[in-house]
């Protein structure tokens, strides 16, 4: 009987931790949850919330999400994973199929506002190209996204 009752405790607790534990990756909540906290931060405090996402701030990078922002001619204003990018213009990057997929993303900023868009892009984890989806917001003159790969 106590030999059950531990084993029954024992599995409960393992499913109660799984149940709680972070995924691998990121998933699509936590992409709009990350853009959300972009687009609130910008309305707050523009040139604070830009620093902490290209100094890599933790609230900005979190496993294979992180935060980018563009103005509206595809400038980058900030990159969580890459802030050599700041201040690139991008509008003419193309992933892997050829998609202009910076140039497709100030269109879809200025047509609808809030958007996924699809397009492949190499995995900061596993450093493989994969197909990935970011969710965007226009906020003031600028672009905020954070991306899923799609697995």
């Amino acid at each position: 009987m106590y030999t059950r009752t531990l084993l029954l405790v024992c599995s409960l607790s393992l499913a109660a931790a799984s149940a709680f534990a972070k995924e691998e990756f990121a998933t699509a909540k936590e992409a709009e949850a990350m853009v959300k906290m972009a687009v609130d931060g910008i309305k707050a405090n523009k040139q604070k919330t830009l620093d902490e996402i290209n100094s890599k701030d933790a609230k900005w990078v979190d496993r294979d999400l992180y935060a980018v922002v563009y103005d509206m001619n595809g400038k980058v204003a900030a990159h969580g994973a890459n802030p050599k990018l700041v201040g690139k213009d991008l509008i003419e990057i193309k992933d892997a199929d050829g998609k202009a997929f910076v140039k497709e993303r100030v269109e879809l900023a200025k047509s609808k506002g809030k958007f996924w868009q699809d397009y492949r892009f190499t995995d900061p984890l596993t450093r493989k190209l994969l197909a990935k989806t970011a969710y965007c917001e226009k906020v003031e003159d600028l672009i905020a996204c954070a991306g899923i790969y799609k697995r």
